[in-house]
């Protein structure tokens, strides 16, 4: 018999899946089918329940999830998952993507799916080509940013911080600064931006 596998993720510890939870169970997941990541980016390709999840797929089974993002950020895998999905028979179903849901086995869904994937991974370069373009600006106007801590602003610091809690690797957005990953966790202590998010 066909099941709903049900996977919610967050990127960090202090974050909470209930909200997530909620709609899965209301969405038909059984709660004994539903896995749950707590701290994890979604820029890993592995993920210790994910990994369950999917080796609970059976074929004509169906991998349900609130929003696309919840199964990663990266559009490679991304797509693979995907693939994965597809090769074992199985579905996926996004219970909000623009406000309507999505489900892979119709060509739509299928299509949207690849669209979508690839508007996550642009969302994120944007989001690092603020940083890099932050940091050139400062290096142009002839300050060093050899990573020293005090040549890092409280606001690039903020929106470092920002980036690992929507599920950027930690020590990616401390390489993009300039910095150590020991660095930035360190000012951003400092700013009371305690929750560090996996790298």
């Amino acid at each position: 018999m066909a099941k709903l596998i049900g996977y919610a993720r967050v990127s960090t510890k202090a974050q909470e899946t209930d909200r997530q939870e909620i709609d899965l169970l209301a969405a038909g997941v059984r709660r004994d089918d539903l896995y749950v990541d707590h701290g994890v980016s979604g820029a890993k390709a592995s993920r210790a329940e994910l990994d369950k999840a999917m080796a609970a797929l059976h074929d004509g089974d169906t991998l349900v999830v609130t929003t696309l993002d919840r199964l990663g950020r990266s559009t490679v895998n991304m797509l693979k998952l995907a693939e994965e999905i597809k090769d074992r028979g199985a579905g996926l179903r996004v219970l909000n993507l623009g406000g309507s849901e999505m489900d892979t086995s119709t060509p739509m869904g299928a299509m949207i799916f690849t669209v979508m994937a690839a508007l996550g991974q642009m969302e994120l370069e944007i989001k690092r080509e603020r940083i890099n373009d932050s940091v050139s600006k400062r290096r142009a106007a002839g300050k060093d940013l050899g990573g020293r801590k005090e040549q890092f602003t409280d606001r690039q610091i903020k929106s470092a911080h920002r980036l690992i809690q929507s599920g950027e690797p930690a020590a990616q957005v401390a390489r993009d600064l300039g910095m150590s990953r020991a660095t930035l966790y360190r000012r951003m202590d400092a700013l009371g931006l305690t929750d560090k998010a996996s790298a």
